[in-house]
């Protein structure tokens, strides 16, 4: 079910070529002895339509952890009737419980809709950061010292 989410996800953000979850590797990472995200699935009736994957991370600057939401997608003939909201809503539950000092995520610069929907909610968008990723080979060169 998470994965067949995420697979959606990945085709509409065009990005299915560089998908490589497996359902092993959602199994032993979210639901293992050490698990590394945390997931919310939001259902109409028993169908999933919508998943919010989050882990928690710590602000120094807050001196407060932080709750990241690595994925919000919900299914595009589902969009309009409440269930990203619904999803944000229980996370940003989760955020307060666990005395986070705020929320935080990315959203593709394309994505109109989406970044419409944040504002809408209060969302800052931080155009002056700029997410950073170290992957693949570079990040194993750099894991052997070179």
């Amino acid at each position: 079910m998470i994965l067949r989410l995420i697979r959606g996800l990945a085709e509409y953000e065009r990005l299915a070529h560089q998908m490589e979850a497996t359902a092993g590797r959602i199994r032993r990472h979210g639901f293992g002895r050490r698990r590394y995200f945390e997931a919310l699935i939001c259902r109409r009736g028993r169908t999933p339509i919508g998943l919010a994957l989050y882990y928690f991370t710590y602000s120094t600057f807050v001196g407060r952890p932080t709750l990241y939401l690595e994925d919000l997608f919900v299914l595009p003939a589902e969009r309009g009737h409440g269930a990203g909201r619904a999803l944000l809503r229980a996370l940003a539950k989760i955020a307060v419980r666990h005395g986070c000092g705020r929320m935080e995520w990315a959203v593709l610069d394309w994505n109109t809709p989406a970044i419409r929907f944040y504002r809408k909610l209060g969302a800052t968008l931080r155009r002056e950061w700029i997410l950073t990723r170290l992957a693949g080979a570079p990040l194993r060169r750099l894991a052997r010292g070179r």
